[in-house]
């Protein structure tokens, strides 16, 4: 009988996604993600399936641990979790 995984990884795509969702709820840490990144509001819809784009929502939020620790509460995942997300997607 095959071993089968019971504890994957979440999708890394769909985390920063999540992420992505929940930084951008609050208009203050939208700014902030756009003056950031330097992304424009447009450039960020065009771009958000890009690993490259997601990781750096991810990296934005991994930078500030209060964002950290709200966004993996709001997504209900642990703060580790969004640091995994971003590493696979900065090596796609």
């Amino acid at each position: 009988m095959p071993i089968r995984e019971t504890n994957a990884e979440p999708d890394p795509r769909a985390i920063a996604l999540g992420a992505l969702g929940w930084a951008v709820s609050d208009g203050t840490r939208a700014d902030r993600l756009l003056a950031t990144t330097g992304l424009d509001p447009a450039d960020l819809r065009a771009r958000a399936g890009e690993p490259a784009v997601l990781a750096a929502v991810l990296g934005f939020i991994e930078a500030h641990e209060p964002d950290l620790l709200a966004c993996a509460d709001a997504l209900g995942i642990e703060p580790a979790v969004l640091v995994r997300a971003r590493m696979r997607l900065e090596s796609e």
